[in-house]
């Protein structure tokens, strides 16, 4: 079956910087888009960027800039390249997976921790 593992949150200071990775496991016919979410505490989910295994990708207006997305298909493992850290960052980081023979169904990983504090 299907499982993400994502891994790298912490902490860290304001200014400093994190890289995610989001592994998933039992795909046997490739990666039609993996993404990173986010959901800070009482504050709704929201999308911070996602990428099709074509190389295209998205990002919320709040982090452009400061994080990159990327793919490696051969790894099935999405990665979140995080600098300039605010603490408003802070939240729950989760990944997400559509494969391409499923893809009206949405995978998600359990999530790493990112807290930004002095």
């Amino acid at each position: 079956q299907v499982q993400l593992v994502e891994s790298g949150g912490g902490l860290v200071q304001p200014g400093g910087s994190l890289r995610l990775s989001c592994v998933a496991s039992g795909i046997i016919s490739g990666i039609a888009y993996m993404g990173w979410y986010r959901q800070a505490p009482g504050k709704q989910r929201e999308l911070v960027a996602g990428i099709t295994n074509g190389g295209y990708t998205n990002y919320a207006d709040s982090i452009k800039g400061r994080f990159t997305i990327s793919l490696d298909n051969a790894r099935n493992t999405v990665y979140l390249q995080m600098n300039s850290l605010k603490p408003e960052d802070t939240a729950l980081y989760s990944c997400n997976l559509v494969i391409p023979t499923k893809q009206g169904t949405t995978y998600w990983g359990e999530g790493t921790l990112v807290t930004v504090s002095s």
